[in-house]
């Protein structure tokens, strides 16, 4: 899965009433994203916040895993770090996608919340065959505010579960459909 990316979007996002904000990084996000897409074989995973405040928490973070005392205690745990970005915007994400692999790229949103012309992991598991890169895009807080997923290529149909409860955690979500996309199991399949 060299062409397939992760982006986790702090802005524009949702809160639960629907409307727009701006969210805070959680660094153990930085850390668990970062570690599934090293297990799964995700070529890069870019935190995205355009707060100046929060970027420079996350190259802290990033800095301490790579650089500091942290990378030579947990060897494995700086491998993972390797493949974190930090980036104002999605579209700044897509335009260094794009120029470092020279070829399209592609968009993909994902939310917990089930809307019309999504997705399946197998139909993008396909896709990811082509000489095209693809980012799968993840939202803190209540989700990606809908100006961001409309401006997406295409959406993922959402994880569910056995019963009506359906918040996971960005982390946990993240995971499931790399887990999906790697080992081709899909929900339909349970």
């Amino acid at each position: 899965m060299d062409n397939l990316y992760l982006a986790l979007v702090h802005f524009p996002v949702v809160n639960r009433k629907n409307e727009p904000i701006g969210s805070a990084l959680t660094t153990i996000d930085l850390h668990d994203i970062a570690r599934a897409c090293m297990t799964f074989g995700v070529n890069g995973f870019y935190v995205v916040t355009p707060y100046q405040d929060q970027a420079k928490l996350a190259d802290q973070v990033i800095r301490h895993w790579l650089h500091g005392e942290g990378g030579r205690q947990n060897p494995s745990r700086k491998q993972a770090l390797e493949r974190v970005r930090v980036t104002d915007t999605i579209e700044t994400a897509t335009n260094q996608i794009q120029k470092e692999r020279n070829q399209p790229v592609v968009t993909i949103a994902t939310s917990a919340k089930k809307h019309n012309n999504t997705i399946s992991t197998r139909q993008l598991r396909q896709r990811l065959c082509s000489n095209t890169s693809h980012v799968l895009i993840f939202g803190t807080a209540w989700g990606l505010a809908q100006e961001l997923m409309d401006n997406c290529d295409m959406q993922l149909d959402p994880i569910t579960g056995t019963g009506d409860y359906n918040h996971l955690s960005v982390r946990s979500a993240a995971s499931i459909y790399l887990d999906r996309l790697t080992n081709g199991r899909d929900s339909a399949e349970r």
